[in-house]
């Protein structure tokens, strides 16, 4: 008799990068996953942080910054597909309604992530939602490709906690996505195996 499985689906999780992962850009990255189907998967690493502020940002886009919180918030390097290309994750505006952005996906556990204009063009007048994350890029991976490399523990799974986003400074964001597992990084060894 053949089971039934349901698909995994790591939608609103965080992948952790294991020991063992040296592949640029993702040795010691936490990725928010914000989507995840049979398709593939698509996330932001959030913990990757660039040299550009969100001020530097709002420069080149030509819109000023009127939001003190976030002048010297850095962009993120969100993975290595489309790099000139900007994602903002932020807190649903209005929980259980439609988006306010144009082109916007709504993530259950509470999060959209954005990539019209129009979520920079809200902040720029001192609007727009308040907790944000900004990247530059994205991560991606083809039908089957995550559930593969899972398979191998290049990655430990985790649900998502908005709180390691938004609220904690970016250097200890892999520390605090493996506490949610009751893990520090001296736990993990480099050494994949199976048993």
């Amino acid at each position: 008799m053949a089971l039934d499985l349901e698909p995994i689906n790591f939608t609103h999780h965080f992948l952790i990068a294991m020991p063992g992962l040296n592949d640029e850009p993702f040795v010691r990255s936490v990725v928010y996953m914000c989507e995840h189907s049979e398709r593939g998967a698509l996330g932001l690493v959030i913990n990757k942080p660039s040299d550009i502020s969100l001020k530097s940002l709002f420069d080149k886009v030509e819109l000023p910054l009127r939001r003190e919180d976030l002048t010297s918030t850095p962009v993120f390097h969100g993975g290595p597909v489309q790099t000139e290309r900007g994602f903002v994750l932020h807190e649903c505006m209005l929980p259980g309604s439609e988006s306010v952005y144009a082109s916007t996906m709504t993530i259950p556990g509470g999060l959209e992530m954005t990539t019209s204009k129009d979520v920079l063009e809200a902040l720029s007048t001192g609007a727009g939602p308040r907790r944000v994350f900004v990247s530059l890029g994205y991560a991606a991976w083809g039908q089957g490709q995550l559930e593969s490399e899972l398979a191998e523990n290049a990655w430990l799974t985790v649900e998502a906690d908005a709180a390691v986003i938004f609220d904690t400074p970016c250097e200890q964001r892999y520390e605090k996505a493996l506490s949610l597992l009751g893990l520090q990084s001296w736990m993990l060894s480099p050494d994949a195996g199976h048993a």
